[in-house]
């Protein structure tokens, strides 16, 4: 069970990206996928992931209306949409599999499998 991040990179404000997380070893069908980052200094967030509570797709309330994922089974990758790009986005990136659903969203010890990382700049 492997996952890849990929598509970070330097965007000025106000900009979008679109970060891919590939999996390998696995389909990933059958699982959900969590979105953290990771800014320096900073503890490791949730940014998106699946809330078991009612079966939505949680988003920090930073993120809210910016930021939207999306999945492809065909390709087994799971996407994070960010627009409206802020400085304070500025982060690395991780994907990783819910393995536990625990009655909130985004908890660390819920999630394994962590993909490598990458990193968004937000910046003029």
């Amino acid at each position: 069970v492997q996952l890849q991040a990929s598509g970070g990179g330097l965007v000025q404000p106000g900009g979008s990206l679109r970060l891919s997380c590939a999996a390998s070893g696995f389909t990933l069908d059958y699982y959900a996928i969590g979105w953290f980052r990771q800014a320096p200094g900073k503890e490791r967030e949730g940014v998106s992931c699946f809330s078991s509570s009612d079966g939505s797709t949680y988003y920090a309330d930073s993120v809210k209306g910016r930021f939207t994922v999306s999945r492809d089974n065909a390709k087994n990758t799971v996407y994070l949409q960010m627009n409206s790009l802020k400085p304070e986005d500025t982060a690395v990136y991780y994907c990783a599999v819910q393995y536990y659903y625990s009655d909130y969203p985004c908890l660390l010890p819920d999630f394994g499998s962590w993909g490598q990382g990458t990193l968004v700049t937000v910046s003029s």
